[in-house]
């Protein structure tokens, strides 16, 4: 499967910087309406992902609901309850395709570690089913 043809590059993409708060990130949450963002480290390496959950069990296990822990807490101190893990773009496909039935995007890295872009489940999809549509029938609007 070539990744290239259909991954969003780091330049079309949302992401964190490693630097940035709780409420940096739920400010950014809110407006994208995003429910996971990967986190990019000063050199641009993937450290990780942060989701809308681990956000809500660090302010209920953590900071106590306390409104002046997220302006001085950065995304890379919380927990992570399911951490993305992130592929090659060489990944074999058997790879892709198990790492999409556990995450809604994989971050995709180089052989240095450095974040390059996502691939969304939606394309992995809309892929399969191209290449397989005869074998399903079409799609209307209201399926």
């Amino acid at each position: 499967m070539n990744l290239y043809q259909f991954f969003t590059p780091k330049a079309r993409t949302f992401y964190l910087p490693s630097d940035a708060t709780v409420a940096q990130a739920l400010d950014k949450f809110d407006f994208h309406k995003f429910v996971a963002v990967p986190i990019v480290g000063e050199k641009g390496e993937y450290l990780s992902t942060v989701s809308e959950g681990d956000i809500l069990r660090f302010l209920k296990n953590v900071a106590n609901f306390d409104a002046r822990a997220i302006g001085h807490t950065l995304v890379t101190q919380i927990e992570k309850y399911r951490p993305y893990r992130a592929l090659d773009l060489s990944a074999p496909t058997e790879s892709i395709l198990q790492l999409s039935l556990e995450q809604n995007f994989i971050p995709l890295v180089d052989d240095r570690g450095a974040y390059l872009g996502i691939l969304k489940r939606k394309e992995i999809i809309q892929y399969l089913y191209s290449i397989h549509s005869n074998y399903f029938y079409p799609l209307s609007k209201e399926d």
